[in-house]
């Protein structure tokens, strides 16, 4: 008799320590503390600044250190703070934060998650890919190589140095027989290319190209470019005014392209959320955003950040985009299939 209550009580402990009971222990010990409310306070404004960053980004003004536009460059990582704040507010038992932290919850998830679901599809006439080289590139034949094996019918490489330029056109010469380089940035096609020329964005070297492409469901204009670089610093903020310029330029030749049918494929040097981009971003939709799977993101290769590598579209409908297996270059290379 002894035994079977020794064995009720054992069983009775077992069941005391389920995750049910451990969550309602934590309820009854919330419910009977009446500083759940007051705790937490700086935890609830935080939760409430990154929400009010994340809806109003685009009024956070560039006039300063282009703060807007180093604030959009990085949005989607402002959700970060959102299981940060959760568990602060739990181990400071306040409810206030808690409820608090559902603001940024819920913007992150209505700005971003329609970008980390899959809307790849299937088939297409083109697939282009486009890749940041590297002036430094330590394998420019490696990576050439690497890069031709994916398969595309259109290739983009940007930041080409002049004495590596001949380093690529052997490597890629087997798979892509028509190609032309202008200043730093190459296209590399399976299908004859017409009309390549250099495309002015206030730079005062060539940076930027443009080609029609005869692919077998017709012509498209295939535009590469390479916008200027940006940096942070702290007596400057973000240093992207050359860049803006630069970006104001390729929009206005795109603006004025004849052909329906355009592909942008380069290093833009700013995500799609970077207002100074908007020349450009107006009047074509992002791969990655109508057809990718994830987020994308191109820079640094060790550890990507941020999209700033794009495939831009007008006329054309994606039905894939993704990154491609890194190379011996800072950025990924990106790849994606159209359908005319």
């Amino acid at each position: 008799m002894a035994r079977v209550d020794v064995a009720e009580t054992g069983s009775g402990g077992a069941q005391d320590r389920r995750p049910e009971s451990r969550i309602r222990s934590v309820v009854d010990r919330w419910r009977g503390d009446r500083g759940v409310w007051r705790r937490g306070v700086l935890l609830a404004v935080c939760a409430v600044l990154t929400a009010l960053v994340m809806i109003f980004h685009a009024q956070i003004p560039n006039r300063i250190g282009n703060l807007g536009s180093l604030t959009e460059t990085f949005l989607p990582w402002f959700g970060l703070a959102v299981p940060l704040i959760a568990l602060a507010a739990l181990w400071r038992r306040s409810a206030t934060a808690l409820v608090a932290v559902l603001l940024p919850a819920v913007v992150w998830v209505n700005l971003f998650a329609g970008l980390i679901t899959d809307k790849s599809g299937e088939g297409g006439d083109l697939t282009v890919v486009t890749h940041n080289v590297n002036a430094d590139n330590p394998d420019a034949a490696g990576t050439a190589r690497q890069v031709a094996g994916e398969g595309a019918d259109v290739l983009a490489l940007e930041e080409l140095s002049p004495g590596m330029v001949p380093v690529y056109e052997k490597a890629l010469a087997g798979t892509y027989p028509h190609h032309s380089v202008q200043g730093t940035v190459g296209l590399w096609s399976k299908y004859p290319i017409d009309r390549a020329s250099p495309v002015d964005i206030r730079l005062g070297w060539t940076r930027a190209m443009r080609a029609t492409v005869a692919a077998p469901s017709g012509d498209v204009a295939v535009y590469v470019a390479h916008l200027p670089s940006v940096r942070v610093k702290l007596n400057a903020g973000f240093t992207a005014s050359q860049r803006d310029r630069s970006a104001d330029a390729l929009g206005e030749a795109i603006s004025r392209e004849p052909l329906e049918r355009v592909v942008l494929l380069g290093d833009l040097n700013g995500t799609m959320n970077d207002r100074a981009l908007k020349a450009v971003t107006s009047q074509m939709r992002s791969t990655q955003g109508a057809a990718g799977d994830g987020m994308g993101f191109s820079w640094p290769a060790s550890f990507p950040m941020a999209r700033i590598d794009q495939i831009m579209v007008r006329g054309v409908e994606p039905t894939a985009s993704w990154s491609l297996s890194k190379t011996t270059s800072d950025h990924l290379p990106l790849a994606a299939r159209v359908r005319f």
